[in-house]
């Protein structure tokens, strides 16, 4: 057997039998323990810290457009509807997405994948465009030398982000799938599954938040990785049904300024063995 390859990925059922020693493979893996998964990006994009990465698709999108030697496997660790995470006061105006027209919404950071794909739902389906708003944010980006827009300001010390929406400090917040207890805060969307329903009617799909990643330098051992994490029972796609969701979070990455210039499907799966299709 090999050297085991050093992987980040987040605790899930879909990759329980990874965590226990279970998937028997031609290659060994060795999880890091990570209770917070988001805390591993940064660290992979900047340095490479693991051979294998869970890594959110707009942080990937970033660190690819910015020449990091990533390489993206076609294995989706999530995916879901974004609409529930969109929150307002529980007691305030906002009745609906079109009324944070001009609005103050928090968000952890502004390259949070969960706020890339609301965003965009929020200008393509309802005519509220981001650079319309202010934006408050409390972490930078995960790929280093990324500035944030002008039309965004750093949370001031003490600030929380659920604290100022309760508030109405900020219109609305965007979470993760943590959401705030106690009922003080509810969601923008009236009716989150009309408002999901309408987005796969429209794009055929379900977004996708997070996949797996390799270092170049290892990518040669992706088939293996890529069946191991099968036989552990996550989602391994084709090349061709990803490319939808691939196309639209390029798309919303460069109207919101996460990428310059655009990125095409062969450069996102550049480096990818071709048996893996």
């Amino acid at each position: 057997m090999t050297e085991a390859l050093t992987a980040a990925l987040g605790r899930y059922p879909e990759t329980e039998a990874l965590h226990a020693g279970q998937v028997a493979g031609p290659l060994a893996l060795d999880l890091v323990a990570m209770p917070q998964i988001t805390r591993a990006f940064a660290p992979m994009v900047r340095s490479g810290a693991y051979h294998v990465s869970e890594m959110a698709i707009a942080t990937f999108l970033m660190a690819k457009a910015r020449g990091r030697p990533l390489v993206l496997l076609p294995v989706v660790l999530s995916a879901r509807f974004q609409e529930r995470a969109l929150l307002t006061r529980a007691a305030g105006p906002i009745r609906g997405p079109a009324d944070l027209a001009g609005a103050t919404i928090a968000v952890r950071a502004w390259s949070q994948t969960t706020g890339m794909w609301l965003r965009g739902i929020l200008a393509d389906l309802h005519g509220v465009r981001h650079a319309d708003q202010s934006w408050i944010t409390f972490e930078g980006a995960h790929v280093d030398g990324f500035q944030d827009p002008p039309w965004v300001r750093c949370a001031a010390p003490g600030e929380e982000l659920a604290a100022l929406v309760a508030s109405g400090a900020a219109d609305a917040g965007i979470f993760g799938l943590e959401l705030p207890a106690g009922g003080l805060l509810r969601p923008v969307f009236p009716d989150l599954d009309a408002a999901g329903t309408a987005f796969q009617a429209r794009y055929g799909f379900v977004p996708v938040n997070h996949l797996v990643v390799m270092r170049a330098d290892v990518a040669h051992q992706a088939p293996a990785v890529v069946a191991m994490l099968r036989a552990a029972g996550a989602r391994v796609e084709s090349r061709a049904a990803l490319a939808p969701a691939m196309l639209l979070a390029i798309r919303y990455c460069r109207e919101q300024g996460l990428i310059e210039g655009d990125l095409t499907l062969d450069q996102l799966w550049e480096g990818l063995s071709p048996e893996i299709a």
